[in-house]
């Protein structure tokens, strides 16, 4: 996530930056801290700083899930209204080639000069330890993870499992953010293969 604050602000109508001074992310790995676009309690939207995993399903072991792509299950319905939902800023993203003798990472975005967008993504408050065994962290945690789909043919070429779900305009973003999930989960589609590319 290389774009500026002012940025993410304007395209994705955030009224209240908690973020401070958000340097550019190059890598933003599981259980790290990363801007999300949410509801603020008091109305409109804010922009804070969230822990990436949510908490998986209790008889899985509880760990931290990063993408969601069965929103058919209960544990990920209670988190699918407008209350729940996010916008995880993004210029970029990184699936892993299956190479040897090592993998190797693929980059994909809008085009190259990697334009600003969205993963559709959920949040939620949670209590418990995060962090890794050498520095946890423990208390209450605001946790965001986002859907997933099927993968389009320029991500599956690399990845052909799934594929994040991206927003790339406002009237999609507010879709999301807004509307009755009978609407929103219209959105969990792949992004056409024209409109993204591999990238540098």
């Amino acid at each position: 996530m290389t774009s500026s604050q002012q940025a993410i602000r304007a395209l994705m109508q955030v009224m209240d930056d908690r973020t401070g001074n958000l340097p550019p992310l190059p890598a933003i790995y599981p259980d790290s801290l990363a801007p999300v676009v949410r509801q603020a309690e008091k109305g409109g939207r804010e922009l804070a700083m969230l822990r990436w995993g949510m908490p998986g399903p209790a008889q899985f072991g509880g760990h931290p899930v990063t993408n969601i792509r069965n929103t058919r299950s209960p544990h990920w319905r209670r988190w699918l209204g407008p209350p729940h939902r996010c916008l995880v800023p993004v210029t970029a993203f990184c699936e892993w080639q299956d190479t040897k003798p090592k993998k190797t990472p693929v980059w994909f975005a809008l085009d190259e000069q990697r334009p600003l967008f969205a993963f559709a993504g959920i949040w939620t408050r949670w209590t418990g330890i995060r962090g890794t065994k050498a520095n946890p962290v423990e208390g209450e945690h605001q946790l965001y993870g986002f859907l997933t789909t099927e993968a389009n043919d320029v991500v599956g070429s690399i990845h052909p499992k799934a594929m994040p779900v991206l927003l790339t305009t406002p009237e999609e973003m507010n879709t999301w953010m807004e509307a009755p999930w009978e609407i929103a989960r219209e959105l969990q589609r792949p992004l056409p293969d024209g409109q993204m590319q591999i990238v540098a």
